[in-house]
């Protein structure tokens, strides 16, 4: 539940929850967290071929995402300055009712949306870095970026400001004449996990796997 001490994201009638609003959370906390906690956003908006939603990695900073492709890329070109919705979503479990109507899925899932903007300069960098460490900790042990491939990437951040979390837990919710009937119920979880680390077949012997990524199998 919310508490009177998160800061909250006002709710906007674009994010405000109409279907089952008992489950949206507005707090910034959850929002966040959920949003942490996930690899990969979907993104949509409209371009001159008309709309369209890509996954896109995303890196956050305080109150602002950022997601970045190639400055090719109609859908990153076409945001810039217009509005647009992003989405993370995260599967817990398959809920598995006794009626077919009332199977589901727990879930935490993320909704913003807003004007999207290109940046630039030591914001591009920031962004940039964020999105990389947010997917692994792996920009301090790469190779930086060069100019030219900075010129090839376009960086957009977007506000949280318009954003709101819905989320199901839970067991199935049977109609009561159902209850008794010969159907199994429950839920089946769904955990998404890492692996152990594999060598590049290229790379030299003796190179050790850096200790931020080898604890990725660990969260």
């Amino acid at each position: 539940m919310d508490s009177d001490n998160d800061q909250q994201v006002s709710p906007t009638n674009r994010t405000r929850l109409r279907r089952l609003p008992k489950r949206g959370h507005y707090d910034r906390d959850t929002i966040c967290a959920i949003l942490d906690a996930g690899v990969v956003a979907h993104v949509a908006g409209m371009t001159e071929d008309g709309p369209i939603t890509l996954p896109m990695a995303y890196g956050r900073i305080n109150d602002t995402l950022y997601i970045h492709g190639s400055s090719r890329n109609a859908l990153i070109n076409a945001l810039d300055g217009s509005d647009c919705c992003l989405t993370v979503t995260h599967v817990d479990g398959l809920v598995m009712a006794r009626s077919a109507f009332h199977h589901s899925m727990n879930f935490r899932c993320v909704v913003v949306r807003g004007t999207a903007r290109l940046v630039d300069g030591d914001e591009k960098a920031a962004g940039l870095k964020a999105v990389v460490n947010h997917v692994a900790p792996r920009w301090d042990g790469s190779r930086p970026p060069t100019d030219a491939e900075m010129a090839l990437t376009s960086v957009l951040a977007l506000p949280l400001s318009e954003s709101s979390a819905k989320i199901r837990t839970g067991d199935p919710s049977d109609d009561t004449d159902d209850l008794a009937g010969p159907w199994w119920a429950g839920v089946i979880p769904v955990r998404t996990v890492f692996g152990e680390p594999q060598d590049a077949k290229d790379l030299p012997p003796g190179r050790p796997v850096p200790t931020a990524l080898r604890n990725l199998a660990k969260r």
